[in-house]
C-alpha cells in the first residue's frame, strides 16, 4: 500500500433495517468513498464508527443510539435526521448541514463543528464538551440541560435556548446572542454585558459582541 493511503473502511455494525444494511453494503462493494445516499433511511443502532462520507445525504435518516464515533461528515447534509442518543465523539462535522436534526441526549465531546448549520436544532440534554463550534450557525437551538464545558466558539450566533441545568464551564471565545433563558418563571433574553456577566457567573470566558444586524 502506498505511503499515506487510507486503509478500507470496514462495517463494524450493519443497522437492523434491512434496507439500511443494503445502502451501506452497495457503498462499501463500490470500495465505500464518495458520498452515500441514505436519505429517510433508519441507520439506528449501526456501528458506522470512523467512516468517511464526505459529501453525503443523511437527511430525515434516522440513527437514534447510533455508534458514530470519529466519523467524518465533511459538507454532508443531515437536514431533520435524529441522532438522539447516539455517540458522535470527536466527529467531523464542518461545514454539515444539521438544520431540524434531533441531537437529543447525543454525546459530541472533542466533535469538530466548525461552519455548521444548526437552525432549529434539539440538543437538549447533549454533551458537547470540548467541542468546537467556531462560526457555526446556533439559531433556535435547545440547549437546555446540554454540557457545553470547555466548548469553544468564535463570532458565532448564538441565539440559544438553555435552562439551569445547562453547564457552560471553561466555555471560550466569542459570540452573539442573545439567549432565552427558560426556567420555571417562564422565559428571560439575556443579552449583551448582562450575558458575558451570566457566562461568566457560571465558569464560562465568552465575550459578547455587539449585533451585526
Amino acid at each position: 500500500m502506498a505511503s499515506g493511503a487510507r486503509e478500507p473502511w470496514t462495517l463494524p455494525k450493519a443497522p437492523p433495517n434491512s434496507q439500511a444494511a443494503a445502502r451501506l453494503e452497495e457503498w462499501l462493494s463500490r470500495g465505500g468513498v464518495g458520498e452515500i445516499d441514505v436519505i429517510g433511511l433508519d441507520l439506528s443502532g449501526a456501528y458506522l464508527s470512523g467512516g468517511v462520507f464526505h459529501a453525503s445525504w443523511f437527511t430525515d435518516a434516522k440513527l437514534v443510539g447510533a455508534k458514530l464515533v470519529g466519523v467524518d461528515l465533511y459538507r454532508s447534509d443531515a437536514e431533520g435526521a435524529d441522532f438522539s442518543g447516539a455517540d458522535l465523539t470527536q466527529a467531523s462535522m464542518v461545514r454539515a448541514n444539521l438544520d431540524d436534526a434531533v441531537l437529543r441526549g447525543a454525546v459530541l465531546d472533542g466533535a469538530d463543528l466548525v461552519k455548521a448549520s444548526l437552525y432549529a436544532v434539539d440538543a437538549s440534554a447533549a454533551s458537547l464538551r470540548g467541542a468546537r463550534l467556531m462560526g457555526s450557525s446556533l439559531i433556535d437551538v435547545d440547549f437546555c440541560g446540554a454540557d457545553l464545558s470547555e466548548a469553544v466558539v468564535q463570532e458565532n450566533t448564538f441565539e440559544v435556548a438553555v435552562d439551569e441545568e445547562t453547564r457552560f464551564t471553561g466555555l471560550s471565545g466569542t459570540v452573539f446572542g442573545p439567549l432565552q433563558l427558560i426556567s420555571q418563571e417562564g422565559r428571560q433574553e439575556i443579552g449583551g454585558a448582562d450575558l458575558e456577566r451570566w457566562l461568566r457567573e457560571r465558569g464560562g470566558d465568552v465575550r459578547v459582541l455587539e449585533s451585526r444586524r
